[in-house]
């Protein structure tokens, strides 16, 4: 591993939330990690340089890599984890996680992403939109290596990934509850591709059948998780410590979780909330006001209620996977998610 990749390494691990408990544990997952890095620098390359300026664009930018760290801790659950297949998964996971946010920040017409211009911004949507592509197309080549198991499970996530985005852009349909609507969105968009890592890292590892298919549904469940406590976060977080600026998500017109319960109440708060939502919310005084209701909501406290839910549900997965550390190690997932949100 590199000097240079260390410190970036220690604090992705830190900002997922995983505890490495065990020191051997800890030295292969960020060997791995590191690897992953590298091969991910050499996928984004292209013979056209400027097409490798903009595949690298948000690599360079740095990130949690969640989804790679995904895989090698399923792959520890099965009989092989150094098997070759498993960094592939990963990188296959990353380059398509990285795909998708080419593509959201132009839906989204976001001017930043991790700390540094959006591709859209520092070039153009049509760009974006093309960058995306190629980093599917990307990992699309990497994946048929796999076999065509892989490229169903992987195809079968793009649907899901596709579907999620269109049902987010169209907004819920008439008759729709709109949080049936967001669950469904956060299923689709986040917790697809979160569950697909999870099972590549124990299917490549040759992990049984059974446990490949705990580890998917232990994917699913903590990759929605995840999303609501960022949603939660959005909401209760100071800007000091998130580095998130509070009420970005109503800014944008996101209306999450802790906001859709908050809404629906028939009380005071639902309805002043209802008022303030029904236009743009981009003045900071109705932000701060929007913030200081939802904070102390009822639907705060269902939004809350209803991820320690998602948390234990992962967590009782546990009992179906092997006893080794990695098991650990995806357990205190399921404590973080929720300690986080504060």
């Amino acid at each position: 591993m590199s000097a240079a990749s260390g410190p970036s390494l220690a604090r992705s691990l830190s900002a997922v939330g995983v505890d490495l408990v065990d020191p051997e544990l800890e030295a292969w997952v960020r060997s791995g990690l590191a690897a992953i890095e590298q091969q991910l620098h050499q996928a984004v390359t292209s013979a056209d340089p400027f097409v490798a300026d903009a595949a690298s664009h948000l690599v360079a930018a740095g990130g949690k890599r969640f989804r790679p760290l995904l895989v090698l801790l399923a792959a520890q659950l099965g009989p092989e984890p150094d098997a070759p297949q498993v960094a592939d998964a990963a990188l296959v996971v990353e380059l398509t996680h990285l795909a998708t946010l080419y593509h959201d920040d132009v839906m989204d017409e976001a001017p930043v992403r991790r700390g540094a211009p959006s591709a859209n911004s520092r070039w153009t949507n049509t760009v974006a939109i093309l960058t995306g592509d190629y980093l599917f197309a990307r990992a699309s080549d990497i994946v048929a290596g796999l076999g065509p198991e892989a490229v169903r499970i992987q195809a079968h996530t793009f649907s899901r990934l596709v579907h999620g985005q269109i049902r987010e852009t169209t907004g819920p349909r008439p008759g729709d509850d709109p949080i049936d609507h967001y669950m469904y969105v956060v299923a689709e968009k986040t917790a697809s591709l979160i569950a697909t890592s999870a099972r590549f890292g124990g299917m490549f590892a040759g992990a049984d059948a059974a446990t490949v298919e705990a580890l998917a549904e232990y994917g699913e469940i903590i990759g929605t998780a995840f999303q609501l406590s960022d949603d939660i976060l959005d909401i209760a977080s100071e800007t000091d410590e998130s580095g998130k600026t509070p009420g970005t998500d109503l800014r944008e017109g996101v209306l999450t979780l802790p906001v859709l319960y908050a809404m629906a109440a028939e009380d005071d708060t639902g309805r002043r909330l209802r008022q303030i939502i029904d236009g743009p919310v981009s003045d900071d005084a109705m932000v701060a006001e929007a913030l200081e209701l939802l904070r102390s909501s009822e639907g705060m406290r269902r939004a809350r209620k209803t991820l320690q839910q998602y948390a234990d549900s992962a967590r009782a997965l546990m009992p179906s996977l092997p006893d080794r550390p990695a098991k650990a190690a995806l357990e205190s997932l399921c404590v973080f998610v929720v300690e986080r949100t504060g």
